[in-house]
């Protein structure tokens, strides 16, 4: 009996001690509860906000990109030189600006009389009106230029020029052999001109020879806009480099603030990706909208052509931030505690243990390779973690197949120095049942 309440009167004096500490807790609980409250809402809004500065960022990049940088510009162009539609389009307007310069009348009574039967010839196998004949004919001939090797060469040139007279105009420099004239900023079709007059010339209508050199001016843009235009390229050119940066920190604040920090990860990873989808959707509906407000004189498909081609590294920005959220989001699911990411853990870690131990029966042996990996395996994944991360930031306009050839690169090589690391298949169950270590699971509780 003694003993007996001796063990109850330790108990109770245990049960004292616990409820002590209860009280003590729950004192405290309350300025908890709150504290984490704020540290949730401002985690929140800096998370918010960064994805809100996602799209943002990127159509500033992109824009300080593309005017900018003379090359960039000219590498984006030069495809539409090819492009049928925009072919067809420079071909109906250097036909238009060729016909308007042409006096049929005056054009064919100054021709030798030797050479009007075969001036009469090659109209006569037209068809129809004179001057229907001349523009097919003259159609044809441009159709001919515009398809040509040497209009890409014209287009690269002419484009180069456009640039430079845009950067300039927006910066303030009108040094240079390219100036601002009057008050625009145009481009010059003449040299494709002079190069239909050679075609028609060649092919027997003599007359176009006696055509006066014709300038076809396309304004770009008017001085009257230059005054604002320097300011918002400025700002552009700043935003361009920083604010995809402050975008990327803001989210990542919010993810470090945050009480449940894989939880926020995973928010923030996937809000990442949803706002670049978000831009995306943007992108299409907004081409739609610009395509139906052209007037009827521009050539919807030929516009459609080029707006595709100005915005393509724009919307393969897109594809990349949209792969990068959702493989972040995907890696921070799987290292969580939750059931199916613990079994998927489980069926990696078997996988890699069935074919250590394939290899061991083989004869293979790794030596002391095996327990140098086994030694310093967290630093060698971090490694290459930052290794996959660093040649990401390092690659030059990276496309979402090359985000997602990194991840499988990066699969790999954990792979591999899991397979070094020798963990056998009962260390990789076990690994695999325990909980999440202590530091990190209160960021997921529920």
């Amino acid at each position: 009996m003694g003993a007996s309440g001796g063990g109850t009167d330790d108990e109770l004096t245990m049960l004292r001690a616990r409820v002590a500490a209860l009280e003590a807790t729950s004192g405290q609980g309350a300025p908890k509860r709150e504290h984490h409250r704020l540290r949730s809402f401002f985690s929140a809004l800096l998370v918010f906000i960064g994805c809100v500065l996602v799209p943002l960022g990127l159509v500033a990049a992109w824009t300080a990109d593309l005017l900018g940088d003379t090359d960039r510009y000219v590498q984006t162009v030069t495809p539409l030189a090819s492009d049928p539609d925009v072919q067809a389009a420079v071909a109906n307007r250097v036909t238009g600006a060729v016909m308007e310069h042409i006096d049929l009348p005056a054009l064919l009574e100054g021709v030798a009389p030797d050479e009007r039967p075969l001036a009469e010839k090659a109209l006569g196998k037209l068809g129809g009106s004179l001057e229907s004949a001349v523009s097919s004919f003259v159609h044809d001939r441009a159709q001919d230029v515009v398809a040509s090797p040497a209009f890409q060469t014209i287009w690269t040139d002419a484009n180069r020029a456009i640039h430079t007279s845009l950067d300039r105009a927006l910066t303030g420099d009108q040094e240079g052999a390219v100036k601002i004239q009057t008050d625009t900023v145009t481009i010059d079709l003449a040299p494709v001109i002079e190069r239909v007059k050679e075609r028609l010339v060649d092919s027997g209508l003599t007359i176009a020879g006696k055509i006066p050199e014709i300038h076809t001016d396309f304004t770009v843009l008017r001085s009257d806009d230059i005054g604002k235009a320097k300011t918002g390229f400025a700002l552009l050119q700043t935003m361009g480099v920083w604010l995809p940066v402050i975008a990327v920190l803001l989210v990542a604040g919010g993810v470090l603030l945050a009480v449940r920090r894989r939880r926020a990860l995973v928010a923030a990873a996937l809000g990442f990706a949803f706002a670049a989808v978000v831009l995306g959707v943007a992108l299409t509906v907004f081409r739609t909208v610009y395509l139906n407000a052209l007037p009827s004189s521009v050539s919807p498909a030929a516009a459609g052509s080029v707006y595709d081609t100005l915005i393509r590294f724009l919307r393969t920005s897109v594809r990349v931030c949209a792969v990068l959220g959702v493989l972040v989001a995907l890696a921070a699911w799987l290292s969580g505690p939750s059931r199916p990411a613990v079994l998927a853990r489980g069926l990696w870690h078997s996988g890699i243990a069935a074919t250590r131990s394939t290899a061991d029966r083989a004869g293979m042996r790794l030596g002391p390779v095996g327990g140098f990996v086994r030694r310093f395996h967290t630093w060698i994944v971090w490694i290459l973690v930052g290794a996959a991360a660093l040649a990401f930031v390092l690659w030059s306009h990276p496309t979402g197949w090359v985000v997602f050839g990194l991840a499988l690169a990066l699969l790999f090589a954990l792979a591999v120095t899991d397979f070094l690391a020798g963990e056998d298949e009962g260390e990789a169950g076990d690994d695999a049942g325990k909980p999440a270590p202590a530091d990190t699971a209160p960021d997921d509780r529920t």
